[in-house]
C-alpha cells in the first residue's frame, strides 16, 4: 500500500468532510449539489480515468473494500435514522409502511427485473437479481434529501418520517430479494426453494428481526440503569449509539443473520426504550456521524466506477437509466395511492414516486451478488443505476422539494372546486 496515497485520502476525507460541514447550505441550496454528488465527482476526479491520484486497486480488491465499506455506512446511516424517527413510529404507522414495503418494494423489484431483461437483453434470473439488487431505497442518499433547512421548512414531518422510515426497513428486506435469484443461480431449483424458505427467511430475515429487538432493548436497558447509577456522562451517548449499530451489525452476521435489517430494529427498539431522552441529542447523532462514516463510500464508488463496462452498454445503458428512474417507483406508488392515506394528496405521491433513490444499499447488494453469484454484470449496471439516481434526484433534491408547498396548494384549491 503507497503511503502517500494514505495520506493522500485522508487529506481528501477529512478536507470533504471540513468543506461539507463549512458549505452544505450554499452547496444544497445554491449549487443543489447533495453530498452524496459531491463526494461522488471528487472520486472520480481522483480516480485512475482523471487524475489517477488514489487507486483501490493498491490498497487491495476493490470489491471487498466497496462492500465492507457500503456495509459499516449503512449500519451507522440505519441507526441515525432509527434514533430520528419519532419513538413508537414504525409501530404506529405500520399500515402504510405495510403497502410500501409488502407491495411497493415488490412492484419495485418487477418493475426494475423487467426493464433489465426487455432494455438490456440479459438472462431471466439475472435480471431478477440486478431488480433486486437496485429496488431498496437508499437510506443514506434518502437523508440527504429529507433532512436540512429546506426539507424541514418544505416538507411535512409524516413525508420526511415515513421516507426514512422505508428506506431503514427496506434496506434489510431487499436480502431475501436479493438471496433468491442467487441461489437459483447458484443451485438446483428445489435445492433453492428449501434453503431460501428455511435458511434465508426463517433465519436470516426472522432471527436478525429477533436478535435486533433483543439488542436493542437490552442496550436501551442498560444505558437508563448506568444513568440511575451515575456511571455514564452526556457525552457518551454519541459514542454508545455508534457502537451498538456496529455491534448489532457484526453480532448478528457472525450468528448468519442479516445484520443490516437488525441494525434498524436494534435501534428503533432503543429509541422506544430510552424515549424520555431529549429528542436533539438524537438528532446530533445522526448529524455527527453521518458525514464522517457516510460521504467516503461515495468517494470509494467514484474511484471504481467501470467506465468500460459502461461504454459496453451503449446506448441501451442510456435509455435503461432514464426509464428506471421514470418507471421503477412512481408507477407503483400512483397505483396503490388508495392504500397510502398519508399521500392524500398528488403532490405527496409526486415527491415519494420520485424521490425513492439508489445508493449504498445496492453498492453492497452488488458486491454481495458478484461475490455469490460470480455475476460479472452485476456492477455494470447496479453502478450506473446508482450513479444516474444520485445525480439525478441529487440535484432535483432542493427544486423539487421548495416546489412541493405549492403543488400540494394548487391541489387543495382543485379538490375545493
Amino acid at each position: 500500500m503507497n503511503s502517500i496515497e494514505v495520506n493522500l485520502a485522508l487529506l481528501v476525507l477529512g478536507g470533504l468532510v471540513l468543506v461539507l460541514g463549512l458549505l452544505s447550505g450554499f452547496l444544497k441550496e445554491r449549487l443543489f449539489l447533495s453530498d452524496p454528488v459531491v463526494a461522488l465527482l471528487l472520486g472520480v476526479v481522483l480516480s485512475p480515468a482523471v487524475f489517477g491520484a488514489i487507486d483501490l486497486h493498491h490498497w487491495g480488491q476493490p470489491e471487498g473494500i466497496l462492500e465492507q465499506s457500503a456495509r459499516i455506512a449503512i449500519g451507522i446511516q440505519l441507526m441515525g435514522i432509527a434514533l430520528r424517527l419519532p419513538p413508537g413510529f414504525v409501530r404506529q404507522k405500520w399500515r402504510p409502511l405495510t403497502v410500501l414495503l409488502g407491495l411497493v418494494m415488490p412492484l419495485m423489484w418487477l418493475a426494475s427485473a423487467l426493464l433489465v431483461y426487455l432494455i438490456l437483453g440479459l438472462p431471466f434470473w439475472v435480471s431478477m437479481l440486478l431488480g433486486a439488487v437496485i429496488s431498496p431505497t437508499d437510506p443514506v442518499v434518502a437523508t440527504s434529501i429529507v433532512t436540512g433547512r429546506v426539507a424541514e421548512r418544505n416538507l411535512p414531518d409524516r413525508i420526511r418520517y415515513i421516507l426514512s422510515a422505508e428506506s431503514g426497513i427496506n434496506d434489510g428486506l431487499a436480502y431475501p430479494f436479493v438471496m433468491l435469484p442467487i441461489l437459483f443461480l447458484t443451485r438446483s431449483p428445489g435445492e433453492a426453494v428449501w434453503h431460501w424458505l428455511s435458511r434465508t427467511l426463517l433465519w436470516e430475515v426472522v432471527g436478525a428481526v429477533i436478535l435486533g429487538l433483543t439488542a436493542g432493548y437490552l442496550a436501551g436497558w442498560l444505558l437508563k440503569w448506568a444513568e440511575r447509577k451515575q456511571l455514564i456522562d452526556k457525552q457518551s451517548f454519541l459514542a454508545y449509539t455508534v457502537a451498538l449499530s456496529l455491534v448489532v451489525l457484526a453480532g448478528v452476521k457472525l450468528m448468519g443473520g442479516d445484520g443490516i435489517l437488525a441494525v434498524f430494529v436494534a435501534g428503533c427498539t432503543f429509541s422506544m426504550v430510552v424515549r424520555n431522552r431529549d429528542r436533539a441529542e438524537e438528532e446530533e447523532v445522526q448529524e455527527a456521524v453521518d458525514r464522517l462514516f457516510t460521504v467516503y463510500v461515495f468517494v470509494i464508488l467514484g474511484l471504481f466506477i467501470p467506465w468500460r463496462g459502461w461504454m459496453d452498454l451503449g446506448w441501451r445503458g442510456v435509455i435503461f437509466a432514464i426509464a428506471l428512474l421514470l418507471l421503477r417507483r412512481l408507477p407503483a406508488i400512483f397505483a396503490l395511492r388508495r392504500w397510502l392515506p398519508e399521500c392524500d394528496r398528488r403532490a405527496d405521491l409526486l415527491f415519494m414516486g420520485w424521490f425513492g433513490p439508489i445508493g449504498v444499499a445496492a453498492i453492497f447488494y452488488a458486491m454481495l451478488a458478484l461475490r455469490k453469484a460470480g455475476v460479472g454484470v452485476a456492477w455494470d449496471v447496479a453502478s450506473l443505476a446508482i450513479c444516474a439516481s444520485i445525480v439525478v434526484h441529487g440535484f432535483t433534491a432542493i427544486p423539487f422539494t421548495k416546489l412541493y408547498p405549492s403543488l400540494r396548494e394548487k391541489g387543495r384549491s382543485e379538490n375545493r372546486h
